[in-house]
């Protein structure tokens, strides 16, 4: 019987291939496979489906495989734990990969979108932006620290932070005056870098027609256009907006038990970048709501007084993610449904 299914421990240079055909019995079973020969393993079995966990590296193999006819399907790493835990002890790489490739095969498995590399190319600009804008963040929080040894207690925001703290410079001793300087000079450097990257990041944005259909959305820039557009392209590995709000994070924990339905907290799943950012521009939209009488801020409104601050931005920001999907799946015939 030839082989249907497999399963790849991903690594930076040893791979663990674990096959087997229909009826589940392995056929092929490398544990070793050096990372120059990976490619010419999988390119001599016949077309098949290709299980991975979403890691460093996984979305390149999958570019790989595909042109050799093969489905491949990415799955992040803790839904494949259950597989390779139950009535099993130890854990190693060929464990790995036959658990990987048990997953693979279930009807409820979720898989995480496979990226281009324009895709993934536009998700460093994000990543180096959000790292750069953590370390500013971090930069900040040492200077308050250092100043408080001291006895100065500066206000959290950055801009009274810089525009205040000269006045105190001089009460420092030489090395504390030099390391604050030093300091400053830091952030106002990944100042300067961060605002390059946004440019950069609005002026894709800019350029790309889906991205502005996002923006027609309020609380969805041109950052949070682009990073949903980096992330999951055109929505068509999602059935629905409600599945990508659920994978985003943005529904309620479900506890519930004998009909009786509980919903509890706010999940936090899935990819907390976008999620902050819908967040975000959620906060937006609450923010700017004025006195305004469309029909939308009326429902924006009505639904603050019913519920409260933050269970509303979490509603718009839930709402924001199942329109982008409706935006990305359905294209020019959104406009169509919509109406």
């Amino acid at each position: 019987m030839s082989i249907i299914t497999v399963g790849i421990d991903l690594a930076k240079n040893v791979f663990a291939v674990h096959g087997v055909d229909e009826t589940g019995k392995p056929m092929l079973v490398k544990p070793k496979v050096p990372r120059a020969a990976l490619l010419e393993l999988i390119a001599q079995l016949p077309p098949c489906l290709i299980g991975m966990e979403a890691c460093s590296g996984a979305h390149h193999w999958a570019r790989q495989f595909q042109p050799f006819g093969h489905t491949v399907r990415l799955m992040a790493p803790k839904l494949v734990v259950p597989y390779r835990m139950a009535g099993k002890r130890g854990k190693n790489d060929a464990a790995d990969a036959a658990a990987i490739c048990e997953a693979v095969t279930r009807p409820q498995m979720r898989f995480v979108p496979i990226k281009d590399q324009e895709q993934q190319a536009v998700l460093c600009l994000h990543r180096t932006r959000q790292g750069w804008v953590e370390e500013r963040t971090a930069t900040y929080n040492r200077i308050r620290g250092l100043l408080a040894e001291f006895g100065i207690v500066l206000p959290q925001k950055v801009e009274r932070l810089r525009r205040e703290i000269g006045a105190h410079l001089e009460d420092l001793p030489g090395w504390a005056n030099r390391c604050i300087g030093d300091l400053l000079q830091h952030a106002s450097q990944l100042d300067e870098r961060i605002n390059a990257y946004s440019r950069i990041i609005e002026q894709l944005a800019h350029q790309d027609q889906r991205a502005r259909r996002l923006q027609t959305q309020p609380g969805i820039g041109p950052t949070t256009a682009s990073a949903l557009l980096a992330s999951i392209g055109s929505g068509h590995d999602f059935a629905s907006g409600r599945q990508l709000a659920a994978w985003l994070g943005l529904v309620p924990g479900q506890y519930s038990s004998g009909g009786k339905a509980r919903l509890g907290r706010i999940t936090k799943a899935g990819d907390g970048y976008l999620c902050s950012l819908l967040v975000m521009g959620a906060r937006a939209v609450l923010a700017g709501l004025g006195d305004k009488q469309d029909r939308y801020s009326r429902w924006v409104r009505s639904l603050q007084e019913r519920r409260g601050y933050w269970k509303t931005i979490v509603a718009i920001a839930a709402k924001n993610a199942r329109m982008a999907w409706a935006i990305l799946h359905y294209g020019d015939d959104f406009s169509v449904l919509v109406d």
